[in-house]
Formats: C-alpha cells, structure tokens, sequence
C-alpha cells in the first residue's frame, strides 16, 4: 500500500512538473512572439502620417545630455541674440530656458514634412512638460491667432500656421506651398491675377493638425518595418525619407515621364542615424528600393575596392580621394530599366561607340583623387594635381571610348593645349592634369602607403577628405579680410578629415557609413560644434552690422518662434 501510495504521489509530481514545463514554455513563446511583433512597429510612427516625404527625429534626452543649454548659453551668437533690444520678450524667455515653451525638449522632438496636390506643409511634434505654459506662450507668439477648443484639442491657429495641443503631446503644422515644383510650374503657365490667386490661397492649417491628432495607427509609419528598424537603432538624430513621396509630382520629373526614371525612387527609403561622439560623428545610411532595382543592386554588387590601384599615386600630400568598385554590366541593367538606352546610343552613336561599348571598355574600378595642392605665384590661387583612373575591360571596346574622348576634346585641347593628359598600358587607363604624374600613375609599379586606406577599404565605395590639408592649403588666399581669416582659423581648430566606406547590398539595402573627425578628440563632436557655429554666427551678424544688411525684426508678429523648438 505504501508503494502504491508513492507511484501516485511520483506520477502527481511529474504530471505537475510537466504542466510547470508546458507553462514556462508558453510564455517563453508568447515573449517571442511579443519581442518580435514590437520589432515591426515603434512608437514614435504614430505621429507621422505614413506618407511622410521627410521625417527627422531629435533624440532630446541624449542631445541634452552631450550639450547642455548652459553650454549653449555660452557661445558667441548666443551672447549676441541675448541682448538683443529687438527681439520681444516671450522670445528672450525662450532662449533663456526652453522650459519656457512648455515643451518637454528631454523627449522626442520630430519634425516632418508632407506632399500634396497643393504644395506641402511641415510639422513638428513632440511632448508637453507644462500644457498652461505652452499656452501661454504660443498665445503670445501668434498674436493674430484665433484660439478654439474641438474634441478635447486646443488650438490657435493664424493664416499659415496652427500650433495644437491635449494635455501630454503638441502639433505645429505650417503651410508651404512653394515646396511643390509642380504647382510652381503650372502657376507660371497661368496669366498673373490666376497665378496670384492661386499662390495665396492659404492651406487650412487647423484641420489638418485635427487630422494629425486623430492620426490612424494604419495611416502612420507605427507599423512600416523600416522605419521601426531604423528607430531601433541607437542615434542622437534619426532620418527618414521617402523618395517617392518626395519626387511623385515633381515637375522635372513630369517632364521626364516618357521613360521610366521613377523606377529609380519607387519604393525608394532613405534612412539614416547621426551620433555626435567625442571628436566624431558618426553617420550611417541605408537605401531601400522598389524589387527592380534591389535585384539590380543584389545581383551586380562590386568587390572591395582596388588598395593596389590607390596606392599607385605618386602623391605626397592626398586632398580628396575617391574610389569605387562595381560591375559594370548592372549599369546597362539600370539604363535598360529607365528607358534611355535608345537615347544614349543615338548620342553616343555620332562620337562612334555605344552602350555596349561603354560597358565593356572598362572593368568597374574607378579612382578619383586630388593632390599635392600647390600656390600658384603669381595669382595666389590653389593649383592642385587632379586624376582619374579606371580599369580596362575589353581593349577594342576601350580604344573607341578613347578615340571618342579625342574627338570630344579636340576643340577644349585647342583652346587650352597641354591642360589634359591621358594614357594607358592596356590594363590601366589614366587621365589627369600633370603629364608626369598620369605617366608614373600607369608605368611605375609605385607602393605608395596611406594611412587613411585601411579605413576606407573593405566595400565596393570608398572615400577620403582631408580637411587639415585642404584648409591650409587654402588659407595663403584668405588675405585681407578679418572675417575670412577667423572663419579659417576656427575651421583650421575644428575639421580633420572625413572618411566614407561601405557600399554593400546587405539585408535589402545599400549600406554606408561617414565618420568625421575633429581636431579636438577629448571633447563631444556637439559641444563642438555649438562653440564652431556660434563663432560663425558672431561673425555673420557682425558682417549685417558692418555692411548695412537687413536685420530680422524679431519683434514682428510674423516671427512664429516655435516653429524650432530649442532642445535643452
């Protein structure tokens, strides 16, 4: 019995340990499936119409935290503005304290902008910290609003701009119609009293700030899996842009519509993150497209760059430095996509070649570099060694692109002889301006060393500006002019260099990263560039004072000083 009553209470036990087990395996799966339901959706999407050309997302708590207002408070322009007898007091209340505003700038602040069928407008949203002095603010701000309350929504609104608000979140939202080129073009195609009427003709701000706060999750970028990955990554400043909702109406686009260009932005998203860093900045892009030309960029994405073809510059001193590879035969995929390959063979037929012949003549490594920048003499002006470079594919296909480029260049070479200098050995092409440097470029198995080329390489685009040199180089011919010369001084304290990389197709998208380097390499990139900026500002505004320039008059009631919102 005993033993009968131990097989119970042992089969009892593991019948309790696997409804334990078939427990903790639910959740386990049900935090799955949460983890990654909220990796396609964000919350900052909300307020942001899904069709959004442009959206730029300030990431308040970290931007206050690297650049303190007191630090703000300090640089030179901000001293100017301070004590400024013309700007109204609700506006120096502001620039003393952003809590002025009632705007939480610890938070999100997103900016955005929208196309229409009448122009486009710009919106700004972001978080209250104190609505009764938002109130008060605005209320003194847009001195010709006219304030109303509609479900729950306050709201004081004027000809061009509406300022709207509940208890936790704020909208701004401007008119501006001169955005679309396509109603700018079909104004001009009208007599002058029709284009007047039209251009006047204000947007009805307000209703479409009540629009924004009833924004449908549907309607949002909440849910667009792009944008929650980009607002997944880590940044100081987030973008986003939508190149069809940007270009879809365009007049120059219109005018182009027998062929196929908007096949270049359908479907077309540019995203990107900016992090301010001690001594750097940081940026990282992606580019989506549409399946056409994702396959395209899939399929013929390059190879790293050729280190072996950088380092054949017989060059002391690198300016800028441009390289790139990529398989040529997806460039003929792209212009059979866009419809102009026609168009270009019958251009390219009267110098004696084709498409087919530019595709084949070279083998998609491109270098493009500026050096050793030297002072000419006598005018004082820059004079640097410039060159390009190319692989060579097939050598009859080359030759024709060349005899081409002789022809084309005949009448330049005329008119300034012994200005271009061009030469190949049947693998490598080189054109440049100094005949001694394309010639060591291509005959001399040089091995020059780089201390930048390990930085840049590693993808199919590669990129170097050395801003040091570039600046020296150019500072013998800032004379004369005290405004040019602090302005080169600052630049000279401020900029190193830049350096780009990257160039592949990864998860869908085309990838690069840019990394600018400051001289300074202890201090945040954006304290640095609060005190550069401020220096710059000092000198503009004494530059109005000194030559007479009209002033903002910041006491105007068209001055609407919340458009920008001040981060703390």
């Amino acid at each position: 019995m005993r033993i009968f009553d131990i097989n119970i209470f042992k089969s009892t036990n593991n019948t309790m340990k696997l409804k334990a087990f078939q427990t903790v395996l639910f959740v386990f799966a049900a935090s799955l499936l949460m983890v990654s339901c909220s990796k396609k959706s964000n919350t900052q999407g909300k307020n942001i119409p899904a069709n959004a050309a442009v959206v730029v997302i300030v990431n308040g708590a970290s931007i206050s935290t690297k650049l303190p207002w007191e630090e703000v408070k300090q640089n030179e322009l901000y001293k100017i503005l301070s004590t400024d007898s013309g700007m109204s007091s609700i506006a120096k209340s502001a620039l003393d304290n952003p809590d002025n505003t009632g705007i939480d700038s610890k938070k999100d602040l997103i900016f955005f902008m929208v196309k229409d069928s009448s122009g486009a407008y710009v919106g700004a949203t972001g978080t209250l910290k104190d609505e009764a002095t938002f109130k008060v603010y605005n209320t003194a701000t847009l001195t010709k609003g006219i304030a109303a309350e509609k479900d729950g929504v306050q709201f004081i609104t004027d000809r061009t701009t509406s300022v709207s608000w509940t208890k936790e979140k704020f909208f701004i939202v401007f008119d501006a119609p001169q955005i679309n080129q396509a109603n700018q073009l079909n104004r001009m195609m009208m007599d002058d009293s029709t284009a007047s009427q039209v251009g006047n003709k204000p947007r009805n701000v307000e209703a479409v700030a009540a629009s924004l706060h009833k924004l449908e999750e549907k309607n949002s970028l909440a849910k667009n899996e792009k944008f929650s990955e980009l607002m997944g990554s880590k940044a100081d400043v987030h973008f986003w842009m939508n190149s069809e909702a940007l270009y879809e109406g365009d007049a120059a686009m219109a005018a182009l519509s027998m062929l196929n260009i908007s096949k270049l932005y359908k479907d077309s998203y540019n995203t990107a993150t900016v992090n301010f860093e001690n001594g750097q900045i940081n940026l990282d892009s992606k580019t989506y497209s549409g399946k056409e030309m994702s396959d395209i960029f899939k399929k013929y994405s390059g190879a790293n760059i050729n280190k072996e073809m950088i380092q054949r510059m017989p060059a002391k001193d690198v300016a800028v430095l441009f390289a790139m590879n990529y398989k040529p035969e997806g460039l003929k995929e792209l212009i059979k996509l866009t419809g102009v390959e026609g168009l270009i063979n019958i251009g390219a037929s009267q110098l004696g070649f084709n498409v087919d012949d530019f595709i084949k003549s070279h083998n998609g490594e491109l270098l493009f570099a500026v050096t050793d920048i030297k002072i000419d003499s006598m005018f004082g002006t820059p004079n640097p060694n410039v060159l390009f470079s190319t692989g060579v594919g097939n050598k009859a296909s080359f030759d024709k692109i060349v005899n081409a480029a002789q022809k084309a260049g005949a009448q330049m070479a005329s008119a300034s002889p012994n200005s271009i200098y061009f030469t190949s050995n049947g693998k490598i092409f080189a054109l440049g301006n100094q005949k001694g440097m394309v010639d060591n470029f291509v005959n001399k198995d040089a091995k020059s060393n780089f201390a930048f080329l390990d930085k840049i390489s590693g993808g199919p685009i590669g990129g170097y500006f050395n801003m040091q040199y570039i600046l020296t180089s150019l500072k013998p011919s800032v004379k004369g002019d005290s405004s040019a010369i602090i302005m080169m001084d600052a630049s000279l304290k401020m900029w190193d260099n830049i350096l780009i990389s990257g160039g592949q197709f990864k998860d869908g998208s085309l990838q690069q990263h840019v990394e600018i380097n400051l001289v300074d390499k202890n201090t945040n990139s954006l304290k640095q560039l609060n005190n550069y900026l401020g220096t710059l500002g000092k000198l503009a505004k004494e530059n109005e004072s000194r030559l007479g320039w009209n002033q903002p008059d910041f006491s105007s009631d068209d001055i609407v000083i919340p458009t920008v919102p001040v981060i703390e």
